[in-house]
């Protein structure tokens, strides 16, 4: 299957009028709290770690578990009888922009320590970031797997970094330090992971980079502002290695893996602390 980032320009126009965007969304893309990411014929909004809305055929979609919401304020607890009336003062929200903060809140909630972690690169070193020469383009990037034997149908890799002065893309994947993946003292099995995303990268080469070149036309149409087509793609995809303290940096994470030869394969960038990565040297891979 073609890999694609195709937005039908009625959608943009459709998006453009809604009144949950014009309110809410965009200057929440814009503040660089929530990040837009386009797909296939429809547009993913993520905020902290967590697809916050989908849009797609004039309609927004959240996840149920977002939308549980009531949006009559006053008790914490509900008794059968508050519920079920048919005149009930207490259900679930039927109106996603007057619960924007509530819906927000639940997705941040929901959120896993690798995609909170990943959030906050997103959330501040977007491709709205002026300052950045590296910035974040994309996320949770799905691609069909190339091996139809495998059963794992999909390749989903974690960012796409955008290099404005070189034009050039760069995936990266990233890890928390609790993840079992990244642990061996053999091979471990993020491995074979990374091996599979450039094997992708190595396939589809032209593919990305023309998909992509459409993905910023759209992102500058709908911001207004100027990112340069790419031109490249780094054919290396770097893992990036979060959330671990000074102690497992001189212990742990030193003796399994910046020593560890199998690591000697692959370009890896280790900060203990997410919110302190520099994008320039997780682009470069900077141990």
């Amino acid at each position: 299957m073609a890999f694609k980032r195709y937005i039908n320009p009625k959608l943009l126009t459709e998006l453009q009028t809604e009144k949950l965007y014009k309110n809410k969304l965009y200057s929440d893309c814009k503040s660089q709290k929530v990040f837009l990411a386009i797909r296939n014929e429809n547009i993913d909004f993520y905020y902290k770690g967590g697809r916050l809305f989908e849009f797609d055929k004039q309609r927004f979609h959240t996840h149920l578990k977002y939308a549980s919401v009531i949006p009559k304020k006053g008790k914490d607890y509900l008794t059968e009888e508050e519920l079920s009336k048919p005149d009930a003062k207490y259900k679930l929200t039927s109106d996603f922009i007057n619960s924007y903060p509530r819906i927000k809140e639940n997705c941040a909630n929901y959120s896993g320590v690798e995609a909170r972690g990943v959030s906050y690169l997103y959330h501040k070193h977007s491709y709205l970031e002026k300052c950045n020469n590296v910035v974040v383009l994309d996320i949770e990037i799905s691609f069909e797997s190339l091996n139809i034997n495998k059963k794992k149908k999909q390749d989903r890799i974690d960012i796409l970094l955008l290099n404005k002065k070189s034009q050039e893309l760069q995936f990266v994947e990233a890890k928390h330090y609790s993840n079992k993946e990244i642990w061996s003292t053999k091979t471990p099995k993020v491995m074979s992971q990374i091996e599979r995303y450039e094997e992708q990268i190595k396939n589809r080469k032209t593919e990305i980079i023309s998909e992509y070149t459409e993905y910023i036309k759209v992102l500058n149409h709908l911001f207004n502002i100027s990112l340069p087509i790419p031109k490249i793609i780094a054919e290396k995809v770097p893992l990036l290695i979060f959330g671990f303290d000074r102690d497992q940096q001189n212990g742990r994470l030193k003796d399994l893996i910046t020593l560890n030869k199998k690591y000697s394969k692959i370009k890896f960038y280790t900060k203990g602390n997410i919110k302190k990565v520099e994008m320039q040297n997780l682009w470069n891979a900077i141990k």
